[in-house]
């Protein structure tokens, strides 16, 4: 791996460039400067105004217009610009021998996703992207108990994410909102799906749908995972639930204190079940019980592991790879709901019509990687 230009050769800490300082961009700036790791943070943006607003609370931060003029000042950078200049903007960065955080989506495009992977691989720079939730302790929580089987064997798992809003300019809120339940999904369970089945329909925007259900299975564990989002809903929702033959256990973000609660709960076929004046299947009903969570701030765990792994080499949990596999996800899903029918992830992979032998290799590294 290439070291860190400029900075970091001397001083052992990042300049961090910030493209794009919208909702999730600006909060990327927050934490970046509360790192000791790093010794500046710039801003690139061409809006003036959003600069200008940022600055009433960073009042310190430089400001670029465009990430040109932004490179010989960075090392790194995080890309929080809209979905479809992320791959271009993550490629001229790494291009240029910066190491790149891209935020979610990763790619709206699996042609996309692979360049990026490739072009990290070609320059010996950290590609990570921003699956936030898999640094949340809730979702270490859950993982952990599908990994000892606490929960039995596992029946399905429903996910929700819905609220009212905001509505996206160029992704649908399949690309928007799927790409955290999906990252979840795939951590939780330690694998990556086979198929994905996908519904989705447009109401107050005329080219991009705004509410979507999707059906993804998975083979190792075999079991599936139903997830809803929607930007069109009077109730924000952030919800999993994951039911199993001995427990079930629901995560619900929006809970202050206990987003976790493991209900003892469960049903289990009668074995006198000839008998038909009794009801066929048998219910248990126990305690709920919510664990405790140590508190951590997701989006400065992600950060700080950024950084660590451009100053350190370390690979990062959130890796292209990890980007990469939720890209193919959302294409299946894509193509899933514009032709009405279940859809294999091998389908859009082969549908890659790759010359470059380079690209190839790490499209099957990344497959073998992908967890």
């Amino acid at each position: 791996m290439n070291s860190a230009q400029g900075g970091t050769e001397t001083t052992g800490r990042l300049r961090v460039g910030v493209a794009g300082i919208g909702y999730w961009g600006s909060k990327h700036v927050r934490t970046m400067r509360s790192l000791d790791s790093v010794s500046q943070v710039v801003v690139i943006d061409p809006s003036e105004e959003r600069v200008a607003k940022l600055r009433h609370s960073f009042p310190e931060v430089d400001s670029y217009p465009d990430l040109e003029s932004a490179l010989p000042a960075i090392d790194a950078l995080v890309v929080a610009t809209p979905p479809s200049t992320h791959a271009p903007l993550a490629c001229a960065a790494m291009e240029a021998g910066k190491h790149v955080l891209v935020e979610k989506p990763f790619a709206t495009e699996l042609r996309d996703a692979h360049r990026m992977v490739r072009t990290a691989g070609e320059g010996g720079v950290v590609l990570m992207v921003g699956h936030t939730f898999e640094y949340h302790s809730a979702v270490w929580a859950l993982r952990e108990m599908v990994a000892r089987g606490d929960l039995g064997d596992l029946y399905y798992l429903d996910t929700s994410r819905l609220n009212l809003g905001l509505y996206q300019q160029d992704v649908n809120v399949l690309f928007d909102l799927a790409p955290h339940d999906i990252s979840i999904l795939n951590y939780v369970l330690g694998s990556t799906p086979t198929s994905v089945e996908c519904w989705g329909s447009r109401h107050a925007h005329r080219r991009l749908e705004d509410i979507a259900y999707l059906r993804v299975c998975y083979d190792e564990p075999h079991v599936e995972a139903n997830v809803h989002v929607s930007w069109l809903d009077p109730c924000k929702v952030r919800r999993m639930t994951v039911v199993g033959s001995s427990k079930m256990v629901v995560f619900d973000d929006l809970e202050g204190e206990e987003r976790i609660r493991v209900h003892n709960k469960g049903v289990s076929e009668r074995d006198d079940s000839a008998d038909l004046t009794m009801p066929p299947m048998s219910y248990r009903y126990g305690e709920v019980v919510a664990p405790y969570l140590a508190f951590n701030e997701p989006l400065l765990l992600e950060d700080e592991h950024f950084v660590d792994c451009v100053l350190t080499g370390m690979r990062p949990l959130t890796d292209g790879a990890n980007g990469l596999a939720v890209v193919e996800v959302l294409e299946a899903a894509q193509l899933s709901m514009k032709e009405h029918r279940e859809v294999f992830i091998e389908e859009v992979r082969r549908s890659l019509r790759v010359d470059d032998e380079g690209l190839l290799g790490t499209a099957a590294l990344v497959r073998r990687e992908a967890v």
